[in-house]
């Protein structure tokens, strides 16, 4: 059996500036953008070249719905974005306006920093260090 996770929704109050933070600030690429009627859109955004897991914006509808927004994980790093380059990666987002909560630092699995969304949920951005060869 073959299985793997293909999108995870992430809470937005508007399609149109999330779409932008995410091509513009992260370098993200539209995948697909499916209009559902009712306003509502089938809209995923990856890292380009991306294989694996897309994020699925979803735009709140509800005042219950819109109080998660931001906050989807209760404060705690919500989303990994891997790099093959961590300071190539790091010093463009910067000069692209995206805050880091805190500095790089080194970790036992590779370099990483606390960056934010446009909304406040916190990702890390990380540079995993090469696995260990087998002698």
């Amino acid at each position: 059996m073959a299985q793997m996770i293909a999108s995870v929704s992430l809470l937005v109050r508007d399609y149109d500036e999330a779409v932008a933070f995410f091509t513009d600030r992260l370098g993200f690429v539209v995948i697909e953008d499916t209009p559902l009627g009712g306003g509502k859109r089938w809209l995923l955004v990856a890292p380009p070249g991306s294989t694996g897991t897309a994020l699925l914006l979803a735009r709140a509808a509800t005042p219950e719905q819109e109080a998660w927004v931001g906050d989807q994980a209760g404060g705690r790093v919500f989303l990994f974005l891997h790099t093959d380059d961590f300071w190539r990666d790091y010093l463009e987002m910067t000069a692209r306006g995206v805050r880091f909560a805190e500095e790089p630092r080194e970790a036992p699995y590779g370099t990483v920093a606390v960056f934010l969304d446009l909304y406040g949920n916190r990702w890390d951005l990380v540079e995993h260090k090469p696995a260990p060869r087998e002698s």
